[in-house]
């Protein structure tokens, strides 16, 4: 076995591996660029090497600074984590050039696969379904709106080299090719560093499935079971799950059978996963099509762990070692069910615009110890995981992926494992930037989620006007309610204590209104008991004044609640949306019942910038009539393009900026007549 192993990478998948390397009695050590000099992979690991500045391309991707560093550390292995080098056939030739091992499959592997348009020639010569598609090379814009119209309306663009939902498009017209074809090239380019683009037709209302892989150096070959990806944004991945609501035991054979198929052809050992993508009105097995074979660890690989008890960590450096698998495809079996979110650093009540900065607070839920295996180690009514990179303090930057953390929770059954991740989300704080948890609480709790019913377009159809919070429902406005009063009581207690203020004019015991999203309730308090409309309510919190969050049982049931201070009010947060909450005497809510409310100015004349970034592009100049829905800017963060349009028909009255300059939040692009 390995003596000292080095993790080419950063953040959460850095830490994971180390955890695991620690479990095996193996010496980790971590690399990092600038930007990450006290990051968590760096404190955890036994050594650190400096790579170089912030930008991965001068740190992170420069795989002969990597070597170096593991020559110079004793380092006898390599991880690649996923990202960065994980996929570049080069960088696994040159570890074994070097004389130190790739945890990883072979460079051959690696090139077959890593090349999507070789890999649908290949994988369709191992008997695997493929995609009606053009996989040749597509020489410009004009070729491209030729061999769209060709295969038909809707179509995808990808990046030959892509991956993690950069370098793709979906174009439903000619129009949508000619303005994204020059732009998933670019994104190729700078993601990837090729700018090779191919087309295939796309599944509507398809489901995104995909098969884990596991294979020794000695021609053992087995499939874990599959992982449900469908709900997705811009084509990254939010939510996955295993197994499957849709799949059933003939079709993840089939899946299964076939995806251990392409990984024999091509020599595969190490994990690897084969992506499918479904045809929902099929369940015989014959709906599913060949997408890609990512040659790596998966960001969604808990779930799988969680179902099957299986480190695939442990497993990839065991493989490495040339150690053979010491399980057989009859051994693998599924139990229970597994449910991962992606925490980004992103905004959903802004069209989930990227978000960077300091996280001021962060505190996630309470996890498990040993989060790797399956529940005969955790026993059998749940548990919740947390993989993360980051702690309070850190910086989230303009550099590297938005991903913060993920949340894996296990359940018994599906619906066990949602209300973990319903309750694990109200526990998980973080302030400072922006985030998607109320998001992902609000999935969580979808009819539709819980339906099983899900497809790629799952949040464009459910959220076609964007994310405004989940709904709450009766009983959590009500139990909200007694929260804030029994806060209230608290603030009043508090007030009574220093010097008699309040006390003459408040009194403790007595009758209060809250009111909530329009809603008004009647609480009183007597002797420490409290009343809704006159019924007790069941209350238990150990809850102090200046707490944040607030974890109280009410007539027995458990609600966790993030609690801020905001002016007069309350923000109380808790299933997927924040809630402003006021307590008052019913005089006092009767007076600021017919209060007039502040309107904020009116903006429309403005082009704002949505998130920082650069602006790459601007489309238009002082003078210009435009249309509505007309593109007028580009600008790019976090190694996305995004297209600004205009809301409504307009002349521009002034450009406040131009290609190449840096913008703030809200910047005012350009100014209109």
């Amino acid at each position: 076995m390995f003596k000292k192993i080095l993790v080419a990478n950063r953040g959460e998948i850095a830490c994971r591996v180390m955890r695991t390397a620690k479990k095996m009695g193996i010496a980790t050590v971590a690399v990092y660029s600038d930007a990450d000099a006290r990051a968590p992979h760096v404190l955890m690991a036994d050594e650190a090497v400096r790579l170089g500045p912030a930008p991965a391309a001068e740190s992170y991707l420069k795989a002969e600074l990597i070597l170096l560093a593991a020559r110079e550390t004793g380092a006898d292995c390599i991880h690649p984590g996923y990202g960065f080098l994980s996929e570049r056939e080069s960088f696994a030739r040159a570890c074994a050039e070097a004389g130190i091992a790739f945890v990883g499959p072979p460079p051959k592997a690696i090139a077959a696969m890593g090349d999507k348009i070789e890999s649908k020639k290949l994988a369709k010569a191992a008997g695997v379904n493929v995609v009606p598609g053009f996989v040749g090379v597509i020489e410009d814009t004009e070729h491209a709106v030729r061999i769209s119209n060709e295969i038909g309306y809707p179509v995808m663009m990808k990046a030959s080299a892509g991956g993690g939902g950069k370098g793709m498009r979906l174009a439903w017209s000619e129009t949508d090719v000619r303005e994204g074809f020059e732009a998933t090239k670019r994104e190729g380019l700078a993601s990837f560093g090729d700018d090779r683009v191919f087309i295939e037709k796309f599944i509507e209302s398809p489901r995104h499935i995909e098969i884990q892989v596991l294979g020794d150096q000695h021609g053992n070959i087995v499939y874990l079971g599959e992982r449900e990806c469908s709900i997705q944004r811009r084509h990254q991945k939010v939510v996955e799950e295993a197994p499957s609501p849709f799949v059933s035991p003939e079709m993840r054979r089939a899946m299964g059978e076939q995806a251990v198929a392409l990984a024999r052809a091509v020599g595969y050992f190490s994990a690897g996963t084969v992506e499918l993508i479904v045809s929902g009105a099929d369940k015989s097995g014959a709906g599913f099509y060949f997408l890609e074979m990512n040659t790596r660890l998966q960001v969604e690989h808990p779930v799988t762990e969680a179902v099957t008890g299986i480190d695939l960590v442990e497993q990839m450096i065991r493989v490495a070692a040339g150690e053979k698998l010491a399980f057989a495809q009859d051994d693998v079996k599924l139990t229970g069910w597994a449910i991962e979110n992606r925490v980004y650093a992103e905004d959903p009540y802004r069209g989930f615009l990227p978000s960077t900065g300091r996280l001021v607070r962060y505190r996630p839920p309470a996890s498990e110890e040993t989060p790797y295996g399956g529940p005969g180690t955790h026993g059998d009514h749940g548990y919740v995981r947390v993989d993360d990179g980051v702690t309070e303090g850190s910086e989230i930057s303009m550099f590297y992926d938005p991903m913060i953390a993920k949340l894996i929770t296990w359940g018994e059954t599906r619906d066990e494992a949602a209300d973990l991740q319903v309750a694990a989300l109200d526990r998980f704080r973080i302030d400072g930037i922006g985030h998607n948890i109320d998001f992902l609480s609000a999935l969580m709790q979808h009819p539709r989620f819980r339906s099983g019913a899900i497809t790629t377009g799952f949040i464009a159809e459910e959220y076609p006007e964007g994310f405004h919070g989940a709904p709450a429902s009766d009983a959590l406005k009500r139990r909200l309610a007694v929260i804030a009063a029994a806060i209230d009581l608290q603030r009043a207690e508090r007030a009574a204590c220093i010097s008699g203020q309040l006390a003459a004019h408040q009194p403790i015991p007595g009758e209060r209104v809250v009111t909530l999203g329009g809603e008004r309730f009647a609480i009183s308090a007597d002797a420490g008991r409290l009343f809704l409309d006159g019924v007790e309510v069941a209350f238990d919190s150990d809850w102090r004044l200046g707490d944040i969050q607030l974890d109280a049982e009410i007539d027995g049931a458990a609600l966790s609640v993030a609690v801020d201070r905001k002016g007069a009010a309350w923000r109380l947060t808790a299933h997927g949306a924040s809630h402003l909450v006021e307590v008052h005497p019913p005089h006092v809510a009767q007076y600021r019942h017919h209060m007039i409310e502040k309107v904020p100015p009116d903006m429309s004349r403005f082009l704002l910038a949505p998130m920082p970034g650069l602006l790459t592009r601007l489309h238009v100049a002082p003078g210009d009539k435009v249309e509505a829905g007309q593109p007028l800017a580009v600008v790019e963060a976090m190694k996305m393009e995004n297209i600004l349009r205009a809301e409504r028909a307009g002349v521009v009255k002034a450009a406040n900026f131009g290609p190449g300059d840096s913008l703030a939040v809200d910047a005012a692009i350009l100014e209109f007549e």
